[in-house]
């Protein structure tokens, strides 16, 4: 199997942890880079959307997204990260929280990357952050319990996504004033499957 990838990408680095979580083996990384304006080298002919995680499997075949790819490895390992229903409703809610968090800190780079200077506007970057910081609060008054419960695959992408918010937006201080989710991060950034996919570049 071959996954596309990138040391940047925390929609990667969700797959590469339940990699390493799970001890999945046999998989090659790809790394690519591009853009939604420059393709560069991402795996267009994989997947049209030229967004990556994506992962080739043996047969040919090619998943996306994230969490396509993540549920898929579960399957494939039988590591139980999807619990069954109703307890599964709660850990897909959450890791769809945790992406959204990803995919509006995601925007928030390519807008000050991407886009000229004289074209950027300051109040859908600031739109961007409000949805972070209230996902943030969320995490914090109302899904506690959950990250501190059994390890899953919602556990990992709340930790991607606070992990990107320390390599891309550290100056927004999403700590201040959730002691509880900054409690539960220090504790998960240990895990040696977060410790081996810090982000780099």
């Amino acid at each position: 199997m071959r996954l596309y990838s990138s040391a940047t990408s925390p929609f990667v680095r969700k797959v590469l942890v339940l990699i390493r979580e799970v001890r999945i083996t046999g998989i090659d990384l790809v790394p690519v880079s591009g853009t939604a304006v420059a393709p560069g080298t991402m795996p267009v002919d994989h997947n049209p959307l030229g967004k990556i995680p994506a992962l080739v499997l043996d047969d040919g075949r090619t998943l996306f997204d994230s969490r396509v790819i993540c549920r898929w490895l579960d399957d494939h390992a039988g590591a139980g990260l999807y619990p069954a229903a109703p307890q599964l409703w709660n850990t897909l809610t959450l890791e769809a929280l945790a992406d959204g968090i990803l995919e509006a800190a995601v925007l928030m780079v390519y807008e000050s990357r991407l886009r000229p200077e004289e074209l950027r506007f300051a109040p859908w970057i600031e739109g961007q952050w409000a949805k972070i910081d209230r996902a943030l609060s969320a995490l914090e008054n109302t899904r506690m319990d959950h990250l501190s419960g059994p390890l899953d695959i919602g556990q990992i992408a709340v930790g991607a996504a606070l992990g990107y918010l320390d390599f891309r937006h550290d100056a927004r201080n999403w700590r201040k004033d959730r002691p509880d989710l900054t409690h539960w991060y220090q504790g998960f950034s240990a895990r040696p499957s977060m410790q081996a996919t810090v982000p780099q570049g």
